[in-house]
């Protein structure tokens, strides 16, 4: 997918836009997981700007919404959400 190439490219705001038309356009029962995942590519690139707090924030937000998106079992796209919620995580984690 365009938003993973993006982020594994270390340009996680182009993958936030990517991510962002997807949440806006998709189903409703949907929104959790775009907007998690775009929330979690703005942590990093706020993290990646040395601003701390932000990054925290949406890093964590991004994780919630992720996980509560997981909990409800929709589909993942291929993703494995479980790692992807880690991973923010642990970013959070550092920025503390």
């Amino acid at each position: 997918d365009l938003a993973l190439t993006l982020v594994q490219g270390g340009l996680p705001f182009a993958a936030h836009e990517v991510l962002e038309a997807r949440w806006k356009a998709g189903p409703t029962e949907e929104r959790d997981l775009w907007q998690g995942l775009a929330q979690v590519c703005v942590g990093l690139t706020h993290a990646a700007r040395g601003n701390s707090i932000g990054a925290v924030r949406l890093l964590e937000r991004g994780a919630a919404r992720i996980e509560e998106y997981e909990a409800g079992h929709g589909p993942a796209y291929g993703l494995d959400l479980t790692a992807v919620i880690a991973c923010a995580r642990e970013h959070a984690a550092a920025e503390h």
